[in-house]
């Protein structure tokens, strides 16, 4: 029996690592700080995204944060696929990449694969956020309502393009409460 390739091994060592500890933040994005994890938790309306093939079809999105019992953030993704006439849901979990008081964090819905899910802007009373993945592929506006006020989107999408999104590229999602 032949011995495991120690440069293979290597290899599959490193891509594990990569895939299991992603988490980054786009160029010129800074997470928000200092950041309440408590103040943030509870739900949020997803007010427009950039597409990507787990949301797409997705209207009426909503994401509800809470605490797990081992301190990890419990993600619960809800919406309607307009195309296949059902709720979806998705269940994963979330971590501080660091520091806790720093809105950077790492999200899971697939075992030990994590994504950046990065704050990057927040008003003061937790109502609106920015959200950034680990690329200029992810972006979420989010809001605890179903609507956002117009100088809000208009301030989140100026700091969105000076970062580098293609802000006409976003799906601005609907809230009819039908389904």
């Amino acid at each position: 029996m032949k011995g495991i390739n120690p440069l293979l091994a290597l290899f599959a060592l490193i891509i594990f690592t990569a895939f299991s500890s992603c988490a980054s933040i786009p160029k010129g994005a800074t997470a928000v700080s200092p950041f309440d994890k408590e103040r943030y938790l509870g739900k949020w309306y997803e007010i427009a995204r950039l597409d990507f093939k787990f949301e797409r079809n997705l209207n009426n999105t909503t994401a509800e944060y809470s605490l797990n019992g081992n301190g990890t953030i419990k993600v619960d993704n809800q919406g309607y696929n307009t195309v296949r006439e059902e709720r979806t849901q998705a269940i994963g979990k979330a971590k501080f990449a660091g520091d806790d008081k720093v809105a950077m964090l790492k999200v899971s819905f697939f075992g030990p694969f994590y994504s950046g899910y990065n704050v990057i802007a927040l008003d003061d009373e937790y109502r609106y956020a920015l959200v950034a993945g680990e690329s200029l592929k992810y972006m979420w506006i989010l809001s605890r309502e179903t609507t956002i006020p117009d100088e809000i989107k208009t301030k989140y999408l100026k700091l969105a393009e000076e970062i580098g999104y293609n802000t006409s590229e976003l799906i601005w999602v609907e809230h009819n409460n039908s389904r």
